[in-house]
């Protein structure tokens, strides 16, 4: 680590809004590649290359110093995820309708053109 302290390393837009300085990323994003997929700092430093190993060991070392706290914040963060993809499942954008339709006709014509 740098001589940063390290909540130095996040933007704390909102209590359900931590990202790492410079970027768009919430810890969420490396968080749930780390504890829920396995992988590595080092995989997932490739994986988003607008972050720096540094960054992902920083948000890591956060998790483990307040891993009451830390896991409480990704437990809403996958309920508010669960809660959006059921609302636009209740309430399809206008635009997911229409794709809808047109996927239905085409399979009608190709049903038709195989009788």
């Amino acid at each position: 680590m740098s001589t940063q302290q390290l909540p130095d390393y996040f933007n704390f837009l909102a209590p359900g809004d931590i990202r790492l300085k410079g970027s768009r990323i919430g810890i969420e994003t490396i968080l749930y590649d780390y504890i829920d997929r396995g992988h590595s700092p080092e995989e997932i430093a490739q994986t988003y290359p607008s972050l720096t190993l540094e960054q992902v060991y920083a948000t890591i070392l956060y998790y483990l110093q307040d891993r009451k706290t830390i896991s409480e914040y990704m437990r809403n963060w996958i309920e508010h995820g669960h809660t959006m993809r059921e609302q636009q499942r209740l309430n399809p954008p206008p635009v997911s309708e229409k794709l809808r339709q047109l996927r239905a006709a085409r399979r009608a014509v190709k049903q038709a053109n195989e009788s």
